[in-house]
């Protein structure tokens, strides 16, 4: 259902709410308790609603086949997408977790993005992390004196984005970077060649590790973007 304006649902306070419409939401509650197969199965009712704005009409099956694709990327769903190392994987994320892995391991490459004073994305290409802790952690070297480090102390917020141009693969993870300059942590992905880059070693006051914290993150494989968040 498109949510014009009209059909929007409404928050406690009586504002409108732009992610559901007044059938599921009102007052900030929803309207029903229900489990994401049991929603897919009541608007299967509506197919033939459907089939009137479509060029070519489809049958009740395909359109719950439609719906259980895209209903786990809605917001009142998205809390089944979750990935950790500790948990089953969930059949919608299916080789995510091991994506993730491997494109963080094997592209030479890492796109991270920051945020500036005036609240746009600054995004930079960087060496691949030099270490990760699951898929949660991820830890990269750079310039203290650098503006990224800057920007990363007066706002956390951050991104980091795999590309895998071959495989037509897209990974974009969100969450927040730590700028770390304690010895344990500069010691921790110091590796032999590091003095070109920072002629003073491992103690160099311009090195420093960036340490990215995902807490959610999105990916295009095949055609077909999937959300998640991650535990």
């Amino acid at each position: 259902m498109p949510l014009t304006e009209e059909v929007l649902g409404t928050n406690a306070d009586g504002s409108k709410n732009e992610d559901y419409c007044i059938y599921c939401y009102k007052d900030g509650k929803f309207l029903q308790e229900c489990t994401m197969e049991e929603m897919i199965e009541h608007c299967a009712q509506f197919v033939g609603e459907v089939n009137k704005g479509l060029p070519k009409p489809i049958t009740k099956e395909e359109y719950i086949g439609q719906m259980k694709l895209y209903f786990p990327h809605l917001k009142r769903w998205r809390k089944e997408l979750t990935l950790a190392d500790s948990m089953p994987e969930n059949p919608a994320l299916s080789g995510v977790k091991e994506l993730i892995g491997t494109m963080a391991d094997k592209l030479p490459i890492a796109y991270i993005s920051s945020v500036d004073q005036d609240g746009f994305p600054w995004t930079k290409a960087m060496l691949k992390p030099r270490k990760r802790e699951g898929i949660k952690t991820f830890y990269f070297t750079t310039n203290t004196f650098s503006i990224r480090v800057a920007q990363y102390k007066a706002n956390p917020k951050a991104s980091v984005y795999f590309c895998d141009a071959k495989g037509f693969k897209g990974m974009m993870l969100r969450g927040t970077m730590e700028v770390l300059t304690d010895a344990a942590s500069k010691e921790m992905i110091w590796r032999e060649g590091d003095t070109q880059y920072y002629p003073g070693g491992v103690t160099d006051p311009n090195y420093c590790v960036l340490k990215f914290t995902a807490t959610d993150g999105r990916f295009y494989s095949d055609f077909y973007p999937r959300s998640f968040v991650i535990e």
